[in-house]
């Protein structure tokens, strides 16, 4: 991800050298790049994203064209900040029903055929409940796009309480080395505010 106006500036330096341009970042984790079965957000003109459509379906199963360049990446600022609310909810739904008494398994087997099921919840909850992090996203490439997202925010003044907490947490752990972790080790910060020792969650 980088920032919109990034890509535009591209987009009109190719321009002068008659090469089409869409930005298309995408969201999935690695599951989703090893499968090509990523979410592709894209910015171009309808032309170009018409011409691009050879390429972008290697990589994704679900491309959509949002608007003119530099849109794909505004829609990518919209999913981190989506996401970075999910998975922070997810730590502290997890924590708190492990820390009141109930298997935490058996609640994500629940809340998972409600209103709050979710890709988060059933690809990473697992990794939350047993302390193990292994890469889906890196917790500092989330921070990075976070810092887009936020800056973009300040500059529209849009308030952003949730991802400015977040971005604070984030910050915490990876001064504490825990940057190259899946950024599911947001439950890290939780647990540990709760007291509970490094390890799986069990009933």
């Amino acid at each position: 991800s980088i920032v919109p106006e990034a890509t535009r500036r591209m987009a009109r330096q190719l321009r002068e050298k008659d090469i089409g341009f869409v930005d298309a970042p995408v969201s999935g984790g690695s599951e989703g790049a090893i499968h090509g079965t990523l979410t592709v957000m894209c910015g171009g003109s309808e032309e170009e994203y018409e011409r691009a459509q050879p390429v972008l379906q290697v990589i994704g199963s679900r491309i959509t064209r949002i608007g003119p360049v530099g849109c794909g990446q505004i829609a990518k600022m919209a999913n981190q900040v989506v996401i970075t609310g999910t998975f922070m909810a997810l730590a502290e739904a997890l924590t708190l029903a492990y820390r009141a008494g109930a298997d935490p398994d058996r609640v994500v087997e629940a809340i998972g055929g409600g209103v709050a099921g979710s890709w988060i919840l059933d690809n990473r909850s697992q990794k939350m409940l047993k302390d193990d992090y292994p890469l889906g996203f890196r917790l500092r490439l989330h921070r990075k796009d976070l810092a887009i997202a936020l800056a973009t925010a300040r500059d529209v003044q849009v308030p952003a309480p949730i991802a400015s907490l977040v971005a604070t947490i984030e910050d915490a752990l990876i001064a504490q080395g825990y940057g190259d972790e899946d950024m599911s080790n947001l439950a890290r910060f939780v647990r540990h505010g709760a007291g509970i020792p490094d390890g799986p969650m069990k009933a």
